[in-house]
């Protein structure tokens, strides 16, 4: 089906709809499975001379020490410009801003007179942050990890990225107070951060995206006792529009075909109640299409994408929580009116003006999002993600007598006799004392 293919969703049987909304298949294959299996142990057992192996593998590298130093950070950044920095220090000021507003009040209450319950908040202790290479560096990623990290207190923070890492992404590391940077990537690197080798320490967590292996990896990781907790599970990216007959085509269609640009298994989809709309639309991606250096990559995402048209907003708001978008633009009149219907999304760009690049670099919010449906259990990544919440409790001698007997009433029904004992022990106490 190609995308300028207008489908009306009324029309189509059940079978159909659930098809139209059918994300491209990403479950690993057994080789892909076994091999990064064959990785981790391999670099848990053999540490740094697996991940010198790997390089010279994987990456072509022959790579020596696989710290960055100071200076090769110091030399990345004289070979940057001042408009390069300075749009760096304006997108971390906008997501430090957001990020510190998310701090968490101390929960301090008393449930009962003499009974002290608290809710208080910790950093997640080391973290490890994973950044892609490749022709596209992500650095920017590098701000939206880092700065919740630094803003929630980690007392770690380490970044892996394959060689050569990109002088954005060593100046972005040391813009927003990464301790160490790592010479590594793929699996191998998961692994590193995972396990700890010789150079790399071994941390609690680790965030950020990566290819078919990377996220396998992070996968198997995550269910191994001996691993390390994960972000979020990962999925091609996507974006989903509800445009209006207000909306302007060239927009929407720049829109999607930032988010196409992404990968060949990224998906789009334009949602309408104006078919006119949808034709417009389609013809302004051909157009912009064009001029489009990544204009193959595109293409391919857009064979897996739709342009449907629904019978009112009302509708493309039901459609679009059945999807969960990671990434929802609402271009309407009166746009934020629709914010309170919404039930799934990763992030919503709400208006003409909008642009989902705005959240993906400067805007405040983080652009680590949920994708693949997860929105309907997921939230986006925020400083909660590099935090624990630990409850506290507080009984006085007065506190604890007013509850004794409800905790033994429970304790008793449970048939936990150690539980009811705790509580019957401390009230014969009480009595003696009394």
């Amino acid at each position: 089906m190609s995308f300028n293919t207008i489908i009306t969703w009324n029309e189509c049987t059940d079978e159909q709809q659930r098809e139209l909304l059918m994300r491209p298949a990403i479950s690993a294959s057994e080789s892909i499975t076994r091999t990064v299996t064959e990785i981790l142990n391999n670099v848990k057992t053999r540490g740094d001379k697996a991940l010198r192996e790997y390089s010279a593998k994987f990456d072509k590298t022959e790579v020596g020490a696989l710290k960055v130093t100071g200076q090769e950070i110091a030399e990345a950044e004289s070979r940057l410009g001042d408009e390069i920095k300075q749009a760096m220090a304006v997108a971390v000021k906008n997501i430090e801003t957001f990020h510190v507003a998310q701090k968490l009040q101390t929960v301090d209450v008393e449930t009962l007179p003499g009974v002290r319950c608290q809710q208080v908040t910790r950093p997640v202790a080391s973290v490890g942050l994973y950044i892609p290479g490749g022709s596209a560096p992500l650095f920017s990623t590098v701000l939206m990890l880092a700065t919740p990290a630094r803003i929630a207190g980690c007392q770690k923070v380490v970044l892996c990225s394959p060689p050569p890492i990109a002088d954005e992404i060593l100046y972005a590391a040391k813009l927003c107070g990464v301790q160490e940077v790592f010479k590594v990537g793929g699996a191998q690197a998961i692994s590193a951060l995972a396990f700890g080798t010789e150079s790399i320490p071994k941390v609690d967590k680790i965030f950020g995206p990566g290819n078919a292996f990377v996220t396998e990896a992070k996968r198997q990781v995550s269910q191994r006792l001996d691993g390390a907790a994960i972000d979020m599970p990962a999925g091609p990216s996507e974006v989903l529009v509800i445009a209006d007959s207000g909306a302007t085509p060239d927009f929407v269609a720049s829109d999607l075909l930032s988010q196409a640009e992404h990968g060949p298994d990224s998906q789009v989809i334009l949602l309408t109640p104006d078919a006119d709309m949808a034709k417009r639309v389609g013809e302004a991606v051909e157009r912009q299409l064009a001029d489009l250096p990544r204009a193959d990559t595109a293409r391919q995402a857009l064979s897996a994408s739709r342009l449907i048209v629904a019978r009112d907003l009302d509708q493309c708001i039901a459609i679009s929580n059945q999807y969960g978008p990671e990434h929802l633009i609402i271009q309407t009149r009166n746009a934020r009116d629709l914010v309170d219907s919404i039930t799934s999304a990763g992030s919503v760009f709400l208006g003409d003006w909008s642009p989902e690049s705005a959240g993906d670099y400067a805007s405040g919010t983080n652009h680590v999002l949920p994708t693949y449906g997860y929105t309907s259990t997921c939230s986006s990544l925020g400083l909660a993600d590099f935090q624990k919440r630990m409850t506290v409790q507080e009984l006085s001698r007065e506190g604890f007598a007013s509850l004794a007997s409800t905790i033994e009433t429970l304790a008793a029904a449970e048939r936990l006799t150690a539980h009811k004992n705790a509580v019957t022990l401390r009230v014969a106490a009480l009595k003696e004392q009394a």
